[in-house]
């Protein structure tokens, strides 16, 4: 796969994942640590584009706004159950049936299990295996446990080494295509960053959009057309795309 070229600052609509592309993915969720400049960063590129930048994370907004001190003036948490435009306000779907059955489940499973982490984002539950890699296939296996007790309002979202129930109505794809059709962003060309299997809806809806998908690590099978291997050169990346 090929380096991506730098995209016209008129035309280019930025989307960006946050774990794995922006920072460094880490042992556990809240052990991330943003380099300094990155924040300041995003700001100029958001100016540079006349606001056409989101961050499109499976985190929480209120934890994307955190580590980049609201710097992106548009963010989309949970895979787009929640988001949030320049104006502050969170858009926030209700809550599930049956998340508080595929919760109680996974706390179990936390508690029976040492090695698995559950982390609890409000409207969707993440089940991470990194401290425990043998773990895996069981925290699959308890994963579609609950979904099944969650119902079909719940969907199974596999990740590095995190499987995810979320709303199974959104996906970071469908967000980003809803972006697309409004302003700032309508008539923009979207190029969407990202490097786990959750991104590969949002590869897909820029694509159809007329823009394009980068994959940020290791090469794999992917709908994304462009490669950057890791979050430093991503850095380089954005840097060039602010200052050119």
């Amino acid at each position: 796969m090929n380096a991506p070229p730098k995209p016209d600052h008129a035309r280019c609509a930025l989307f960006l994942d946050f774990d794995g592309v922006l920072v460094d993915i880490a042992p556990t969720p809240d052990a991330v640590r943003v380099a300094p400049g990155l924040p300041g960063l995003l700001q100029r590129l958001a100016d540079r584009l006349q606001g056409r930048l989101t961050v499109v994370s499976g985190r929480p907004v209120s934890q994307i706004d955190g580590f980049l001190d609201r710097m992106a003036p548009y963010a989309i948490g949970l895979h787009g159950a929640e988001g949030r435009g320049p104006d502050g306000a969170l858009r926030r779907l209700e809550a599930a049936p049956g998340l508080a059955a595929a919760r109680a489940i996974l706390r179990q499973a936390s508690t029976d299990h040492p090695g698995l982490l559950l982390e609890d984002k409000g409207l969707a539950l993440a089940l991470h295996w990194r401290g425990a890699p043998e773990l895996g296939d069981i925290a699959l296996g308890l994963a579609e446990q609950a979904q099944g007790a969650a119902g079909a309002a719940l969907a199974l979202q596999p990740g590095k080494m995190v499987v995810e129930l979320k709303p199974a109505d959104v996906s970071k794809g469908s967000a980003l295509a809803a972006l697309m059709a409004k302003p700032p962003f309508a008539g923009a060309l979207p190029v969407m960053l990202g490097d786990d299997l959750t991104d590969e809806t949002a590869f897909r809806a820029a694509a159809q959009a007329g823009g394009s998908g980068i994959l940020v690590g290791p090469e794999r099978e992917t709908a994304a057309e462009y490669h950057l291997p890791d979050v430093k050169a991503v850095h380089a990346w954005l840097q060039a795309l602010a200052d050119g």
